[in-house]
Protein backbone atom coordinates (compact mmCIF):
# COMPACT_ATOMS: atom_id res chain seq x y z
CA UNK A 1 0.00 0.00 0.00
CA UNK A 2 1.38 3.34 -1.23
CA UNK A 3 2.19 6.02 2.44
CA UNK A 4 0.02 8.82 2.67
CA UNK A 5 3.34 11.14 2.15
CA UNK A 6 3.58 10.25 -1.54
CA UNK A 7 7.42 8.36 -1.94
CA UNK A 8 9.69 10.63 -3.91
CA UNK A 9 11.83 10.48 -1.62
CA UNK A 10 14.42 7.85 -0.03
CA UNK A 11 14.14 10.08 3.40
CA UNK A 12 16.62 9.30 6.63
CA UNK A 13 14.50 8.97 9.54
CA UNK A 14 15.86 11.35 11.31
CA UNK A 15 13.24 14.60 12.31
CA UNK A 16 14.70 17.63 13.10
CA UNK A 17 12.68 20.37 15.91
CA UNK A 18 14.91 23.23 15.54
CA UNK A 19 17.50 24.86 14.72
CA UNK A 20 19.92 27.26 15.78
CA UNK A 21 22.79 28.98 13.41
CA UNK A 22 24.77 25.94 11.66
CA UNK A 23 23.19 23.23 13.90
CA UNK A 24 19.83 21.36 13.91
CA UNK A 25 18.70 19.44 16.60
CA UNK A 26 16.70 15.79 16.22
CA UNK A 27 13.46 15.24 17.97
CA UNK A 28 15.56 12.54 19.92
CA UNK A 29 17.71 15.70 20.94
CA UNK A 30 21.50 15.48 18.89
CA UNK A 31 22.69 18.39 17.47
CA UNK A 32 23.76 17.85 14.05
CA UNK A 33 26.26 20.77 12.27
CA UNK A 34 24.96 21.39 9.47
CA UNK A 35 27.04 21.48 6.22
CA UNK A 36 24.38 20.88 4.06
CA UNK A 37 22.08 23.83 4.54
CA UNK A 38 18.98 22.49 3.04
CA UNK A 39 21.13 22.31 -0.38
CA UNK A 40 22.70 25.20 -0.22
CA UNK A 41 19.23 27.30 1.11
CA UNK A 42 20.05 27.98 4.44
CA UNK A 43 21.96 30.60 3.55
CA UNK A 44 21.90 32.19 6.84
CA UNK A 45 21.54 29.91 8.78
CA UNK A 46 18.42 28.52 11.19
CA UNK A 47 16.48 30.93 13.17
CA UNK A 48 18.22 33.63 12.23
CA UNK A 49 17.05 36.64 14.07
CA UNK A 50 16.64 39.19 12.15
CA UNK A 51 14.84 36.99 9.74
CA UNK A 52 12.71 35.64 12.43
CA UNK A 53 11.76 39.03 13.35
CA UNK A 54 11.03 40.17 10.11
CA UNK A 55 8.62 37.48 9.24
CA UNK A 56 7.26 37.72 12.54
CA UNK A 57 6.29 41.10 11.77
CA UNK A 58 4.89 40.95 8.54
CA UNK A 59 3.05 37.78 9.83
CA UNK A 60 0.93 39.75 12.18
CA UNK A 61 0.37 42.51 9.37
CA UNK A 62 -0.60 41.09 5.91
CA UNK A 63 0.62 37.45 3.56
CA UNK A 64 -0.71 37.57 0.43
CA UNK A 65 -2.80 40.09 -1.88
CA UNK A 66 -1.83 38.77 -5.41
CA UNK A 67 0.43 40.79 -7.72
CA UNK A 68 -2.95 42.63 -8.98
CA UNK A 69 -1.83 45.14 -6.78
CA UNK A 70 1.11 46.91 -5.55
CA UNK A 71 3.39 44.92 -2.87
CA UNK A 72 5.91 47.92 -1.41
CA UNK A 73 8.02 45.27 -0.42
CA UNK A 74 8.03 43.81 -3.48
CA UNK A 75 9.41 46.66 -5.21
CA UNK A 76 11.88 47.54 -2.16
CA UNK A 77 13.57 43.99 -2.99
CA UNK A 78 13.79 44.57 -6.76
CA UNK A 79 15.14 48.09 -6.52
CA UNK A 80 18.03 46.55 -3.84
CA UNK A 81 18.67 43.67 -6.33
CA UNK A 82 19.16 45.67 -9.11
CA UNK A 83 21.18 48.32 -7.60
CA UNK A 84 23.75 45.80 -6.21
CA UNK A 85 23.49 43.50 -9.56
CA UNK A 86 24.08 43.44 -13.11
CA UNK A 87 20.03 43.32 -13.94
CA UNK A 88 17.23 45.90 -14.61
CA UNK A 89 14.39 44.62 -13.67
CA UNK A 90 13.51 41.42 -11.99
CA UNK A 91 10.97 38.87 -11.75
CA UNK A 92 9.84 37.20 -8.58
CA UNK A 93 8.04 33.47 -8.02
CA UNK A 94 8.45 30.81 -5.60
CA UNK A 95 11.35 28.63 -6.47
CA UNK A 96 14.10 27.37 -8.71
CA UNK A 97 12.43 25.99 -11.01
CA UNK A 98 10.03 28.63 -11.37
CA UNK A 99 12.95 31.22 -12.19
CA UNK A 100 14.18 28.75 -14.75
CA UNK A 101 11.27 28.14 -16.23
CA UNK A 102 10.20 32.11 -16.73
CA UNK A 103 13.83 32.37 -18.15
CA UNK A 104 13.06 30.27 -20.81
CA UNK A 105 9.86 32.27 -21.80
CA UNK A 106 11.77 35.19 -21.92
CA UNK A 107 14.67 34.66 -24.06
CA UNK A 108 12.01 33.02 -26.41
CA UNK A 109 9.81 36.18 -26.21
CA UNK A 110 12.73 38.12 -26.66
CA UNK A 111 13.58 36.79 -30.29
CA UNK A 112 10.06 37.12 -30.67
CA UNK A 113 9.81 40.75 -29.70
CA UNK A 114 12.73 41.47 -32.02
CA UNK A 115 11.00 39.83 -34.79
CA UNK A 116 12.77 36.79 -34.95
CA UNK A 117 10.59 34.27 -33.24
CA UNK A 118 12.28 31.64 -35.15
CA UNK A 119 14.73 31.81 -32.58
CA UNK A 120 13.99 29.04 -29.62
CA UNK A 121 16.63 26.94 -28.95
CA UNK A 122 18.73 26.86 -26.20
CA UNK A 123 22.01 25.88 -25.79
CA UNK A 124 22.49 23.80 -22.23
CA UNK A 125 25.45 21.79 -20.96
CA UNK A 126 26.42 18.47 -19.79
CA UNK A 127 25.96 17.40 -16.10
CA UNK A 128 23.62 20.48 -15.32
CA UNK A 129 20.56 20.16 -13.60
CA UNK A 130 17.74 22.96 -13.46
CA UNK A 131 14.96 21.33 -12.04
CA UNK A 132 11.70 19.29 -12.45
CA UNK A 133 10.08 20.47 -14.50
CA UNK A 134 9.95 19.02 -18.13
CA UNK A 135 11.39 21.70 -19.80
CA UNK A 136 14.28 22.07 -16.88
CA UNK A 137 14.42 17.99 -17.65
CA UNK A 138 15.23 18.45 -20.96
CA UNK A 139 17.35 21.07 -20.60
CA UNK A 140 19.50 19.11 -18.18
CA UNK A 141 18.98 15.88 -20.27
CA UNK A 142 19.89 13.42 -17.16
CA UNK A 143 18.44 10.22 -18.48
CA UNK A 144 17.96 9.00 -14.77
CA UNK A 145 15.71 11.92 -14.25
CA UNK A 146 13.68 11.82 -17.56
CA UNK A 147 13.08 8.33 -17.46
CA UNK A 148 9.36 7.48 -17.55
CA UNK A 149 7.94 11.09 -18.43
CA UNK A 150 7.31 10.63 -21.93
CA UNK A 151 9.09 12.39 -25.08
CA UNK A 152 11.48 15.18 -23.77
CA UNK A 153 10.32 18.58 -24.43
CA UNK A 154 12.26 19.80 -27.74
CA UNK A 155 14.08 23.02 -27.29
CA UNK A 156 17.52 22.04 -25.72
CA UNK A 157 20.81 21.26 -27.40
CA UNK A 158 23.64 20.03 -24.97
CA UNK A 159 27.39 20.21 -25.53
CA UNK A 160 30.07 19.26 -23.19
CA UNK A 161 31.10 21.52 -19.83
CA UNK A 162 33.61 24.14 -20.57
CA UNK A 163 34.52 23.49 -24.56
CA UNK A 164 33.98 26.28 -26.67
CA UNK A 165 34.04 24.83 -29.84
CA UNK A 166 30.83 22.18 -29.07
CA UNK A 167 29.47 25.94 -28.29
CA UNK A 168 30.13 26.96 -31.43
CA UNK A 169 29.13 24.49 -33.14
CA UNK A 170 26.13 23.34 -31.77
CA UNK A 171 25.00 27.29 -32.85
CA UNK A 172 22.16 27.63 -35.09
CA UNK A 173 19.87 30.05 -36.78
CA UNK A 174 17.01 29.02 -34.19
CA UNK A 175 19.61 29.13 -31.16
CA UNK A 176 18.16 32.01 -29.10
CA UNK A 177 20.26 31.80 -25.77
CA UNK A 178 22.70 29.55 -23.57
CA UNK A 179 21.73 28.43 -20.45
CA UNK A 180 24.63 27.49 -17.87
CA UNK A 181 25.13 27.06 -14.27
CA UNK A 182 28.37 29.13 -12.92
CA UNK A 183 29.42 26.41 -10.80
CA UNK A 184 27.18 22.93 -11.58
CA UNK A 185 25.97 21.70 -7.66
CA UNK A 186 24.12 18.53 -8.40
CA UNK A 187 26.28 17.91 -11.20
CA UNK A 188 29.50 17.70 -8.64
CA UNK A 189 30.35 21.07 -8.00
CA UNK A 190 31.81 21.67 -11.50
CA UNK A 191 33.39 25.27 -12.16
CA UNK A 192 32.90 26.72 -15.57
CA UNK A 193 36.53 28.17 -15.93
CA UNK A 194 36.46 31.90 -16.18
CA UNK A 195 37.73 32.25 -19.47
CA UNK A 196 35.08 30.05 -20.43
CA UNK A 197 32.52 32.45 -19.06
CA UNK A 198 33.84 35.32 -20.80
CA UNK A 199 33.82 33.73 -24.12
CA UNK A 200 30.18 32.71 -23.99
CA UNK A 201 29.62 36.03 -23.17
CA UNK A 202 31.62 36.88 -26.64
CA UNK A 203 30.02 34.17 -28.48
CA UNK A 204 26.52 35.41 -27.70
CA UNK A 205 27.51 38.96 -28.41
CA UNK A 206 28.56 37.38 -31.83
CA UNK A 207 25.54 35.86 -32.60
CA UNK A 208 22.71 37.63 -31.19
CA UNK A 209 22.29 35.23 -28.38
CA UNK A 210 21.31 35.87 -24.35
CA UNK A 211 23.44 34.34 -21.83
CA UNK A 212 21.30 32.88 -19.50
CA UNK A 213 23.02 31.90 -15.68
CA UNK A 214 21.44 29.74 -13.69
CA UNK A 215 22.85 30.65 -10.20
CA UNK A 216 20.08 29.40 -7.85
CA UNK A 217 22.40 27.32 -6.16
CA UNK A 218 25.75 28.54 -6.41
CA UNK A 219 24.29 32.66 -6.69
CA UNK A 220 23.71 34.87 -3.53
CA UNK A 221 26.85 35.15 -1.64
CA UNK A 222 27.63 31.63 -2.02
CA UNK A 223 31.09 32.17 -4.06
CA UNK A 224 31.79 35.47 -2.03
CA UNK A 225 30.16 37.45 -4.42
CA UNK A 226 26.61 38.22 -4.19
CA UNK A 227 26.90 36.38 -7.93
CA UNK A 228 29.28 33.64 -9.31
CA UNK A 229 29.45 35.26 -12.55
CA UNK A 230 31.04 38.67 -11.19
CA UNK A 231 34.03 37.03 -10.71
CA UNK A 232 34.78 36.57 -14.35
CA UNK A 233 33.58 40.27 -14.41
CA UNK A 234 30.67 40.02 -16.98
CA UNK A 235 27.39 41.20 -17.58
CA UNK A 236 24.70 38.38 -17.95
CA UNK A 237 21.28 39.14 -19.72
CA UNK A 238 19.29 36.66 -17.69
CA UNK A 239 19.64 35.31 -13.86
CA UNK A 240 17.65 32.68 -12.70
CA UNK A 241 17.77 32.80 -8.43
CA UNK A 242 16.49 30.76 -5.66
CA UNK A 243 17.41 29.15 -2.47
CA UNK A 244 19.59 31.21 -0.72
CA UNK A 245 17.78 34.32 -1.49
CA UNK A 246 15.29 33.38 1.10
CA UNK A 247 17.90 31.75 3.02
CA UNK A 248 15.01 29.04 3.44
CA UNK A 249 11.46 30.69 2.90
CA UNK A 250 9.90 29.63 -0.69
CA UNK A 251 11.22 32.50 -2.96
CA UNK A 252 12.72 32.84 -6.49
CA UNK A 253 14.13 35.66 -9.20
CA UNK A 254 14.54 36.33 -12.61
CA UNK A 255 17.09 39.17 -13.61
CA UNK A 256 17.37 40.39 -16.39
CA UNK A 257 18.89 43.50 -18.26
CA UNK A 258 16.29 46.15 -20.19
CA UNK A 259 16.75 44.90 -23.33
CA UNK A 260 16.80 40.82 -22.50
CA UNK A 261 13.22 41.34 -20.82
CA UNK A 262 12.01 43.63 -23.91
CA UNK A 263 9.05 41.22 -24.58
CA UNK A 264 8.30 40.48 -20.91
CA UNK A 265 4.11 42.75 -20.79
CA UNK A 266 1.44 42.66 -18.83
CA UNK A 267 -0.12 38.95 -19.92
CA UNK A 268 2.75 37.23 -21.09
CA UNK A 269 3.52 35.65 -17.32
CA UNK A 270 2.53 35.64 -13.99
CA UNK A 271 2.21 33.76 -10.63
CA UNK A 272 -0.28 33.50 -7.57
CA UNK A 273 2.05 33.30 -4.69
CA UNK A 274 5.66 34.54 -6.12
CA UNK A 275 6.44 38.18 -4.90
CA UNK A 276 3.90 38.46 -1.33
CA UNK A 277 4.53 39.90 1.41
CA UNK A 278 5.81 37.21 3.60
CA UNK A 279 8.72 36.29 0.72
CA UNK A 280 9.45 39.89 0.30
CA UNK A 281 9.99 40.04 3.87
CA UNK A 282 12.12 38.05 4.28
CA UNK A 283 13.99 38.62 0.92
CA UNK A 284 14.53 42.05 1.95
CA UNK A 285 15.65 40.63 5.41
CA UNK A 286 18.14 38.04 3.92
CA UNK A 287 20.02 41.30 2.04
CA UNK A 288 20.31 43.29 5.01
CA UNK A 289 22.66 41.00 5.94
CA UNK A 290 24.47 39.94 2.69
CA UNK A 291 24.61 43.24 1.66
CA UNK A 292 26.40 44.76 5.14
CA UNK A 293 30.03 45.65 4.99
CA UNK A 294 32.31 42.52 5.39
CA UNK A 295 29.86 39.80 4.64
CA UNK A 296 31.07 38.85 1.91
CA UNK A 297 34.68 39.09 2.93
CA UNK A 298 34.03 36.87 5.41
CA UNK A 299 32.59 34.50 3.20
CA UNK A 300 35.42 34.28 0.96
CA UNK A 301 37.47 33.89 4.33
CA UNK A 302 35.85 31.17 5.34
CA UNK A 303 35.51 29.51 2.00
CA UNK A 304 39.54 29.55 1.87
CA UNK A 305 39.98 28.37 5.52
CA UNK A 306 37.54 25.43 4.61
CA UNK A 307 38.89 24.61 1.25
CA UNK A 308 42.21 24.32 3.02
CA UNK A 309 41.44 22.07 5.74
CA UNK A 310 39.79 19.50 2.85
CA UNK A 311 42.66 19.53 1.06
CA UNK A 312 45.03 18.96 4.00
CA UNK A 313 42.08 15.90 4.85
CA UNK A 314 42.32 14.77 0.98
CA UNK A 315 46.60 14.50 1.81
CA UNK A 316 46.19 12.68 4.88
CA UNK A 317 43.60 10.10 3.22
CA UNK A 318 44.09 9.37 -0.65
CA UNK A 319 42.72 5.84 0.11
CA UNK A 320 39.37 8.03 0.88
CA UNK A 321 39.33 11.52 -1.09
CA UNK A 322 40.80 12.06 -4.25
CA UNK A 323 40.18 16.12 -4.19
CA UNK A 324 38.31 19.66 -3.44
CA UNK A 325 36.10 21.42 -5.90
CA UNK A 326 34.40 24.54 -6.35
CA UNK A 327 34.87 28.00 -5.07
CA UNK A 328 33.86 30.21 -1.61
CA UNK A 329 31.57 27.76 0.68
CA UNK A 330 29.81 25.33 -2.43
CA UNK A 331 33.00 23.07 -2.27
CA UNK A 332 33.16 19.32 -3.20
CA UNK A 333 35.53 16.11 -1.93
CA UNK A 334 35.63 13.81 -4.60
CA UNK A 335 35.44 10.84 -2.88
CA UNK A 336 36.84 6.82 -3.45
CA UNK A 337 34.64 4.67 -1.60
CA UNK A 338 30.76 5.50 -2.66
CA UNK A 339 29.91 9.13 -1.63
CA UNK A 340 26.36 7.74 -0.34
CA UNK A 341 27.62 5.27 2.19
CA UNK A 342 29.85 8.42 3.52
CA UNK A 343 27.51 11.05 3.74
CA UNK A 344 25.54 8.43 5.60
CA UNK A 345 28.29 7.73 8.19
CA UNK A 346 29.51 11.21 8.57
CA UNK A 347 25.30 11.92 9.54
CA UNK A 348 25.76 9.15 11.97
CA UNK A 349 28.86 11.32 13.64
CA UNK A 350 27.08 14.37 13.69
CA UNK A 351 28.20 16.51 10.29
CA UNK A 352 25.30 16.94 7.69
CA UNK A 353 26.43 16.72 3.73
CA UNK A 354 25.43 15.81 0.66
CA UNK A 355 25.87 13.98 -2.22
CA UNK A 356 26.13 15.10 -5.92
CA UNK A 357 27.33 13.41 -9.09
CA UNK A 358 30.67 11.89 -10.08
CA UNK A 359 30.56 10.56 -6.65
CA UNK A 360 31.35 14.45 -5.11
CA UNK A 361 30.06 15.25 -1.76
CA UNK A 362 28.73 18.70 -1.59
CA UNK A 363 30.38 20.86 1.55
CA UNK A 364 27.55 23.84 1.39
CA UNK A 365 27.69 25.26 5.11
CA UNK A 366 25.65 28.47 5.72
CA UNK A 367 27.43 31.60 4.60
CA UNK A 368 27.34 32.35 8.51
CA UNK A 369 29.96 29.81 9.49
CA UNK A 370 32.75 30.50 11.91
CA UNK A 371 36.07 29.15 12.19
CA UNK A 372 35.06 27.01 14.90
CA UNK A 373 32.35 24.98 13.29
CA UNK A 374 34.88 24.88 10.54
CA UNK A 375 37.50 22.68 12.72
CA UNK A 376 34.45 20.49 14.18
CA UNK A 377 33.61 19.65 10.60
CA UNK A 378 37.20 18.72 9.68
CA UNK A 379 37.70 16.43 12.92
CA UNK A 380 34.53 14.46 11.61
CA UNK A 381 35.92 14.26 8.63
CA UNK A 382 39.07 12.88 10.10
CA UNK A 383 37.54 10.70 12.24
CA UNK A 384 35.52 9.03 9.30
CA UNK A 385 38.11 8.89 7.29
CA UNK A 386 40.69 7.22 9.93
CA UNK A 387 37.70 4.77 10.71
CA UNK A 388 36.97 4.11 7.05
CA UNK A 389 40.91 3.42 5.97
CA UNK A 390 41.54 0.81 9.23
CA UNK A 391 38.66 -1.23 7.87
CA UNK A 392 39.41 -1.29 4.33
Amino acid sequence: MIPTLMPTYGRSDIAFERGEGVYLYATDGRRYLDFAAGIAVNSLGHAHPHLVKALQDQAARLWHTSNMYTIPEQQRLADRLVGASFADTVFFCNSGVEAIEGGIKLCRRYHHAGGNPGKWRIVTFDGAFHGRSLAALAAANNPKYLDGFGPKVDGFDQVAFNNMNEVRNAIGDDTAAILIEPVQGEGGIRTADIEFMRALRKVCDEFGLLLFLDEVQCGMGRTGKLFAHEWADIRPDVVASAKGIGSGFPLGAILATEDAARGMKPGVHGTTYGGNQLAMTVGNAVMDVMLAGGFMEHVREMGESLRGRLEAIVRMFPEIFKGVRGAGLILGLECVPTVADLVGVLRGQGLLTVPAGENVMRILPPLIVQQTHIDEAARILETVAANWKSKS
